[in-house]
């Protein structure tokens, strides 16, 4: 676990407009902030250099792909090991479909949210894929039928 860094005012502002835009230049992000563009560009670099800043990225719309079904799928498994865990963990590494993946406290071990471009995908996923996996006990999955919040932006002090 990290531990966290102290932020001042203008790293706080400077995380949030990043937050709203990741392809502000630091001119912008200055003229929003009220530092020059080469503070700007120190503090940016600081942010990244302490892995505050994680990366950037393109967001893409999963409905103008074609990935039209988002699905919550819980997984249970057979035994609780290091090994089963690990194992788990390296099924899921390349597999797009699935875009988040949590250890989780409660009935199951596992929570997965996974985008498919039908129910024949999430069916090939949980029966083809999960299912058959020697450390995989139970699956169950959820159809999302209304998404009402995404984003991501954290809570900034």
């Amino acid at each position: 676990m990290h531990r966290p860094i102290a932020l001042d005012e203008f790293d706080l502002k400077l995380l949030a407009a990043l937050q709203g835009d990741g392809r502000l230049t630091n001119q912008q992000a200055g003229d929003l902030i009220g530092l020059s563009p080469s503070q700007c560009s120190r503090r940016r670099a600081a942010l990244e250099a302490a892995g505050v800043i994680k990366g950037y990225r393109a967001e893409l719309a999963p409905e103008a792909l074609g990935l039209a079904i988002i699905a919550i799928i819980e997984v249970t498994m057979a035994a609780h090991s290091g090994d089963n865990a690990r194992l788990f963990k390296e099924l899921l590494a390349p597999l797009d479909e699935i875009q988040e993946a949590f250890a989780v406290t409660g009935d199951t071990d596992y929570l997965l949210k996974a985008v498919v471009p039908d129910l024949k995908s999430l069916s090939v996923l949980v029966n083809e894929v999960l299912l058959p996996h020697r450390t995989v006990s139970r699956v169950r999955s959820s159809i999302v039928l209304d998404r009402l919040k995404e984003g991501g932006r954290l809570p900034l002090r």
